[in-house]
Parts: C-alpha cells; structure tokens; sequence
C-alpha cells in the first residue's frame, strides 16, 4: 500500500506483521459501517475511545465497534471513582488524532490503554492505523510490542 499511515510506519519500523485495510473510496464512517464494507466481523473490529478520569488522567479504550463502553466499568478497571469521554475538539491536541481516526498507537503520549478482553477470543483484532479510511489488523501479542494495554470486560 503506498499510503502508508504513521501507525504503519511504526509497526513497520518494529518489524511487525499486520494487514492493512483501505476504505477511503467508501462512505462508511461508523464502525459497524467499515467492518460491513471491508467485509470483516464487528465483534473483531475495535474503535478506539479517548477519557478522561475524576483525577484528570487520560485513559484509552479500545471496544468492539458494535459495543458501547460501560463507563463504570471502565472506570472500575482503571481504578477511577468516574470517568468520561474527550470532547472530540480536545482529541487533536491530546493525541495527535482526529475523531474517526484515533489509533491506540502512536499518540502524543501514551496513556494507560485497556481492550475489552473480547478481544482475547480473536487471533488477531482490527482497529484504526491513524487515519480515517485506514484500519491495521495484528495480534495481541504483536500489539503488546508496541504499546502496554490490559484486557478487562469494559462494554455494556
């Protein structure tokens, strides 16, 4: 693929293996849009969701796109009284990404990340590789070479 992603070039640089997928040419914006167009299981397709704690520590959150994050649940497993979402205008400065194309990898900085341990029941999950129109497709053990993450159950 010759449009190449900051996430790409990141696993790329690290030597890991990944399937890149293409829906510019699409309209889809939703996630359970893109997993229809790419032909791919939403259960196994994961967004990425930015927070923000009662402490004013940021968390990231990766659920299956067809699922939404409980947000006591999430703030239980990042041992916060409450959290809540980013105003999507917050997201650019905070993470270097925009609403739609929020990657869990390559931020600005990292922040404590976990996936919703659905993810465990798949060889390999999908989510954004940075960019709308852009999804990279790698294992957990693979991700985990890239950035820190804890699985716990986080959706609704």
């Amino acid at each position: 693929m010759k449009d190449k992603t900051n996430v790409m070039r990141i696993l790329d640089q690290k030597k890991i293996n990944y399937k890149s997928y293409n829906y510019s040419s699409t309209t889809a914006i939703s996630g359970v849009e893109v997993a229809s167009v790419l032909e791919i299981n939403p259960n196994q397709t994961f967004k990425t969701l930015v927070t923000i704690g009662n402490s004013k520590n940021h968390y990231v959150f990766l659920v299956p796109v067809n699922k939404e994050l409980d947000l006591k649940k999430a703030a239980l497993s990042v041992k916060e009284k409450s959290i809540e979402m980013v105003k999507s205008k917050e997201l650019l400065n905070l993470t270097g990404y925009i609403h739609g194309g929020c990657s869990p990898i390559g931020m600005k900085k990292f922040f404590k990340t976990t996936i919703d341990s659905s993810a465990s029941s798949f060889e390999t999950i999908i989510f954004s590789a940075g960019k709308i129109g852009y999804q990279v497709e790698l294992s957990l053990n693979d991700l985990r070479k890239v950035i820190n993450f804890n699985l716990d159950e986080i959706t609704m």
